[in-house]
């Protein structure tokens, strides 16, 4: 079993990493979402008030004045995130070398791409209402630099769109998700894409009107076939989970003499689901 011996100390005041909205309390939590970020931060994310809080929060002065020599040559992001992570420790040299790699090539993203990226995580984390007001705002960027004829890509343009029906899909707005979806088909005609809007469309609708819509829309009739087979796939794996099972097993107990076990569950269960999407709507 390998153990890791933690570095500095456990900091009274948090670093926000504001491209991600999290705070880090130490420097083994600063080295994981460097690592785990590697396409998301860029060089703005290094500062003098980063290398402050590594010195004065977790104690680590030698640290710190090697990141502040560093911070002031040219090109200095992967240097620094390179002799962070080695100076802590928590990674072994290959993973180390991997991370670099990372950074350079994402250090060849447009600003489009990163920050699509960036907020990417925002829907990763299920953080949807944000997501798509930071997708709104970036697809105003787009038309911004193609009016200035900047050659902004039209493949990024069409994932920012797809992207955004991601997120409005687990928002259960699925209308809006379904244009998003044949919106980014339309660009780019990717498969993937035209299925995603078929299964918006498959949630929003009732049966009849989607049967009435496949029928209208006959094209499409061999991607419906499959979604239907992957959907009658996916209901047969969650009748097998223990949460649809647990769930089952509560019609026998609503109706059971200790039926007051039901209602107290159920409460509970009503307070997670309205705190998940308390959390998706920040």
């Amino acid at each position: 079993m390998r153990v890791s011996v933690c570095v500095g100390n456990y900091a009274e005041t948090p670093y926000c990493i504001s491209e991600l909205g999290m705070n880090v309390y130490c420097i083994e939590e600063l080295c994981y979402l460097l690592k785990e970020n590697t396409y998301v931060l860029d060089a703005a994310q290094i500062s003098e008030n980063l290398v402050d809080w590594i010195d004065k929060e977790c104690g680590l002065h030698e640290l710190a004045r090697i990141l502040n020599a560093i911070l002031h040559r040219k090109d200095s992001f992967i240097p620094f995130v390179a002799t962070l992570l080695q100076y802590v420790g928590l990674y072994e040299d290959q993973t180390i070398q991997e991370v670099q790699t990372a950074l350079k090539e994402g250090a060849g993203l447009s600003s489009i791409e990163r920050k699509k990226s960036q907020i990417d995580y925002l829907v990763k984390k299920k953080r949807y209402t944000a997501a798509v007001k930071n997708y709104d705002l970036l697809i105003d960027k787009w038309y911004e630099e193609q009016e200035k004829e900047q050659n902004p890509s039209v493949e990024c343009l069409a994932a920012i769109l797809h992207n955004k029906g991601v997120a409005l899909a687990g928002l259960m707005i699925y209308d809006r998700a379904a244009e998003c979806f044949k919106s980014a088909y339309e660009i780019v005609n990717n498969e993937g894409y035209y299925r995603d809007f078929l299964a918006a469309k498959r949630l929003e609708l009732t049966e009849k009107e989607y049967i009435d819509f496949v029928g209208d829309n006959m094209d499409g009739y061999e991607a419906t076939l499959d979604l239907e087979h992957d959907m009658e796939n996916l209901v047969h794996e969650w009748e097998q989970q223990p949460e649809y099972l647990r769930l089952y097993s509560r019609r026998e107990q609503r109706d059971s003499v200790d039926s007051y076990k039901y209602y107290e569950e159920s409460a509970e269960i009503a307070r997670i689901l309205k705190d998940s999407y308390r959390n998706s709507v920040l």
